[in-house]
């Protein structure tokens, strides 16, 4: 593995075990950066109330760890939250990032060795009670049996018109305006919609008579990926897209887009060098 070589996980959901396997990787080869893109922490029905301790009983202590034995050889870490952590712990992903730990990226613009990296947390409406991470789309609709973005509980007070008119698009166009991303990181949470990212286990499934689309992606990403075409785009969300599929990776003109949600127990780990992004390989640890 080169130098430059990345890591990618997410969804890890607050499993030590993932976390011992991706951080003990991480001594081992040394990668130049590490993504990490959501659903960091234990299932939110699962935690107490205020929980961070996954933050900082084992991410932060596991990255000073790393920091102090590796040096200048430590990587990068770039980390954006999922709709399935409480947006409550966030503040502790602001303070790491304020001490140097690492790179909290929802909605902010950074670099990797002077690529563009942005990260971007939301996903469209989900059948799921917590809404800190869920917006709209690409308008104010929703499909069968997804509980409305204005209807579900949240951990954070947020604007009422920011929740009913706010959209994923809308953001997109906003954090992107004016700049060239050729060259740039994307480190999303949901996939693109109708792809083989967002394909979920919905088959024959309705609701009211209903039947359920089995892709649950963002048209809002699938449309920015085609029209603006960044390098790189890096995804979860959707557990199970991986097995129902047999794919991890897809093309979408120019663009890049690879998956690290995995619907098994062990860590699905994709490495990558920016400058070799057709030999990106996925191995589950």
């Amino acid at each position: 593995m080169t130098r430059k070589s990345c890591f990618f996980a997410s969804d890890l959901h607050g499993s030590s075990d993932r976390y011992s396997t991706l951080l003990s990787l991480v001594e081992e080869e040394r990668p130049r950066a590490v993504f990490l893109g959501g659903d960091l922490l234990p299932h939110h029905w699962a935690m107490r109330a205020g929980s961070d301790g996954v933050i900082k009983e084992v991410i932060e202590p596991g990255v000073r760890s790393l920091r102090e034995s590796l040096g200048d050889s430590a990587p990068d870490f770039f980390l954006i939250l999922g709709n399935d952590d409480d947006r409550a712990s966030e503040e502790a992903l602001v303070d790491g990032d304020r001490r140097g730990l690492w790179t909290y990226a929802h909605e902010r613009w950074s670099e990797l060795d002077s690529q563009p990296v942005l990260g971007y947390s939301y996903v469209p409406p989900t059948p799921f009670q917590l809404k800190d991470w869920e917006r709209y789309d690409v308008s104010r609709s929703i499909d069968p049996g997804c509980v409305s973005p204005e209807e579900g509980p949240r951990t954070v007070v947020v604007d009422a018109d920011d929740i009913r008119y706010g959209t994923i698009a809308a953001d997109l166009d906003r954090l992107t305006e004016g700049r060239e991303l050729d060259r740039a990181i994307l480190l999303f949470h949901s996939p693109p919609y109708r792809t083989v990212l967002d394909r979920a286990g919905l088959d024959e499934k309705s609701v009211d008579h209903a039947p359920l689309d089995v892709h649950v992606g963002s048209i809002a990403i699938l449309r920015f990926i085609e029209t603006r075409q960044p390098m790189l785009t890096l995804h979860g969300h959707i557990h199970e897209a991986p097995r129902l599929t047999g794919e991890w990776r897809i093309r979408i003109g120019r663009t890049h887009c690879f998956t690290a949600a995995h619907d098994g127990p062990e860590l699905a780990l994709v490495r990558f060098d920016p400058d070799d992004l057709d030999h990106a390989t996925r191995e589950l640890l």
